[in-house]
């Protein structure tokens, strides 16, 4: 099993930042990928950014060039770099990582954490 846990959400004011990290522990595997998702209020959780063992990233075209993700392989930990916020950024943001378990990958989610972007 794997354990996240996310943390650094909170209250911005739109054009803001704020930087999530998310901690992996537990049975933890090399062959992986790591994702930040947001489910904003009402609607179906989206994937937002995602990024590879090897540094690859991808990102949801709503946050292309305001949203970083990067991860510390040596502390088993991703972050999702946020800036120059909008109230359409409000969500829970969650952290989901994608493992190879011997022959099989299994995803495991954190609990999530709020970001919550007023105008």
């Amino acid at each position: 099993q794997v354990q996240l846990v996310e943390s650094g959400g909170g209250l911005v004011q739109a054009g803001g930042s704020l930087r999530l990290s998310c901690v992996a522990s537990g049975s933890i595997r090399s062959h992986n990928a790591m994702s930040w998702y947001r489910q904003p209020p009402g609607k179906q959780r989206e994937a937002v950014a995602g990024i590879t063992s090897s540094g690859y990233a991808t990102y949801l075209d709503a946050v292309k060039g305001r949203f970083i993700i990067s991860r510390d392989n040596d502390k088993n930990t991703v972050y999702l770099q946020m800036n120059n916020l909008t109230p359409e950024d409000t969500a829970v943001y969650y952290c989901k990582r994608h493992q190879q378990e011997q022959r099989t990958w299994v995803d495991y989610w954190g609990n999530g954490t709020l970001v919550t972007v007023s105008s």
